[in-house]
């Protein structure tokens, strides 16, 4: 959705290498309205084109950039959305009704406007991604989908668009995130395999860092990202919490 920052661009070379260094590379830039809910950041959320543009130009064939209208013309949202089955809805599609559904009609729009034979998405928004897999295997799309690491700062933070709301407190608070992150996995490699045990571990980690409001810490099977009784290789840790008024999100996958 723009912003561009070392991690959105870590995704380019993620596609070069998915393709040997053949083809065209094209990156999409759009601060997508349907997947913002009332009362979220969508007129605040972090925009700058021409810095965009001046980044793309370094590493990619084409920047695709539409307008609002382009997508969504004259009703200003398309009366076919691809709503995903979520029953019951968990994580972000629980706090965050119809946020999924907004993503993936305008993914599916893009496909269908781009026509890629690769697309590469950051591990960071693993339940886009995940969620995203499931639509394109569900719905035949003739696309390839690679999930690219998460880059994070030297501090471990995970790179994000929103880390510019964070005050010098804040982004010192942030780290609790992947700090929580790194205590549940230490666990695993330990030994433990129980996934409330691990839930715990990283809550502690959390509820011990003041000016941090958690929303979830979840420990999921990759697929669907359903709940589990117990970790496996794959599985994934997720994050979510409120640092000041930003909202960020954080994952690892244990084993990996």
């Amino acid at each position: 959705m723009g912003a561009l920052h070392a991690g959105h661009l870590s995704l380019v070379g993620a596609a070069r290498a998915a393709m040997n260094g053949d083809g065209v590379t094209i990156m999409s830039v759009f601060v997508n309205p349907l997947q913002f809910g009332a009362g979220e950041d969508f007129t605040r959320y972090p925009r700058d084109l021409e810095a965009d543009r001046a980044k793309a130009a370094r590493i990619v064939d084409i920047l695709f950039a539409p307008g609002t209208d382009e997508i969504y013309p004259s009703t200003g949202a398309p009366p076919i959305r691809v709503i995903p089955e979520l029953d019951p809805p968990r994580w972000e599609a629980a706090i965050r009704p119809g946020h999924f559904t907004g993503v993936l009609t305008v993914v599916a729009k893009l496909f269908n406007i781009v026509q890629p034979e690769i697309a590469v998405f950051g591990q960071k928004d693993i339940q886009q991604a995940t969620y995203i897999r499931a639509m394109v295997n569900a719905l035949d799309f003739p696309t390839e989908l690679v999930i690219a690491p998460i880059v994070r700062e030297s501090d471990g933070l995970a790179m994000s668009s929103r880390n510019v709301y964070l005050s010098p407190d804040d982004r010192v608070r942030a780290r609790a995130l992947s700090r929580a992150l790194r205590a549940a996995e230490e666990h695993w490699r330990g030994g433990e395999r129980r996934t409330a045990e691990l839930e715990n571990v990283g809550r502690k980690v959390l509820a011990e860092t003041v000016g941090v409001e958690t929303d979830y810490f979840a420990v999921a099977e990759p697929q669907r990202l359903e709940p589990v009784s117990e970790a496996a290789p794959g599985s994934v840790v997720m994050v979510a919490a409120r640092v000041g008024r930003t909202r960020l999100l954080d994952n690892l996958i244990l084993g990996a």
